[in-house]
């Protein structure tokens, strides 16, 4: 069943969000609201909610399976069968408040114009949100680059990027385009320094380009569990630092997350358009953001290229636990 906050409630949405109803109408037992976790009431709103969430649901330069542009909502869909008491943390998440957008359509046909669509959009979205958090749900990945340079702009020290991810997208153009998704990464890495996890399917053209540079770290995806000489770190021994403390070692503060969910692997999240063998689990990508959350000021976040697979639900609920275990991370370790 869908979460309910009170069991004993005769009606959920009502008239407290989302659809104005009828005088007395309030009360009936109404289905939950298509909102993130579903909620309702006062912590649903935008003035009482600490985090906000964004869909934006762009789909344009997708270049083998197809689908993102259903991700967001696919995730919001999931979300309201997410329990809601987070038994890590030990609190409800979503007892700070969540607020859902509706999602941002942007050009078609167009993709320098979408992202400067998106970038407007998103600069009056920060304005407004006065230092609440904001999670992005896309789309493909090219949506990320426009949300990285906005925060970048209004950080007073460098912004570090961490990407997980199982490509690099460091192309400079792809298919004649330098707003694909395989570019999102090279639009900002003149702005950032980043930190890619769990890449597995490199170019080499991406490949040089990262050694070249001395802002850019890269941990593949199979190096996720190594340590030691297996990890090309030197003689195995105690003490050597693993593959999550090289992550935490080349982030800087403040950090912005962008999150694509083919890092996962695919017997995970096969519901992905660039689907790779191999890549990181749960428990890792979990222990990675534990560590970001309480040792880093997170300033942005936003999850991408879930492309939901009819009947297969399972991808489209993780997606929806691992926005809502970010959001308990980011309430408990960094206070509004």
């Amino acid at each position: 069943m869908p979460n309910r906050r009170d069991p004993n409630a005769a009606g959920r949405a009502g008239d407290h969000t989302i659809h104005p109803l009828p005088p007395g109408l309030g009360r009936l037992p109404w289905e939950l609201p298509r909102v993130f976790l579903g909620l309702d009431g006062a912590a649903a709103t935008h003035q009482g909610a600490g985090t906000w969430i964004l869909p934006v649901p762009y789909e344009a330069t997708t270049s083998w399976g197809s689908g993102t542009r259903a991700g967001p909502q696919a995730i919001i869909d999931a979300s309201r069968y997410v329990e809601l008491f987070d038994h890590e943390l030990k609190r409800d998440p979503s007892a700070d408040g969540v607020y859902t957008f509706p999602a941002l359509e942007l050009a078609r046909g167009d993709a320098a114009r979408a992202m400067m669509e998106l970038k407007d959009a998103f600069e009056q979205v920060l304005d407004a949100a006065a230092g609440r958090r904001v999670i992005v749900l896309g789309g493909e990945h090219a949506v990320s680059a426009p949300l990285i340079l906005a925060h970048a702009r209004r950080c007073r020290d460098r912004l570090s990027v961490l990407q997980f991810d199982a490509h690099l997208d460091l192309r400079e153009d792809f298919d004649g385009s330098g707003f694909s998704h395989a570019c999102a990464m090279g639009r900002v890495v003149d702005r950032v320094d980043l930190v890619t996890v769990g890449a597995r399917g490199i170019s080499r053209e991406e490949w040089e380009a990262a050694e070249r540079r001395d802002n850019v770290t890269v941990i593949t995806g199979e190096a996720l569990g190594r340590t030691g000489a297996a990890a090309g770190l030197g003689e195995s021994a105690p003490g050597r630092p693993t593959w999550l403390d090289r992550a935490l070692a080349a982030l800087g503060d403040p950090v912005y997350i962008t999150f694509d969910l083919d890092f996962f692997d695919p017997a995970l999240i096969p519901a992905t358009g660039t689907p790779e063998p191999g890549g990181g689990t749960w428990s890792q990508a979990l222990a990675l953001l534990e560590r970001v959350f309480a040792e880093r000021r997170v300033v942005g976040a936003d999850v991408v290229e879930l492309a939901p697979i009819p009947g297969l639900m399972a991808p489209d609920f993780l997606a929806a636990k691992l926005v809502c275990r970010m959001i308990g991370y980011w309430s408990a370790r960094n206070r509004l």
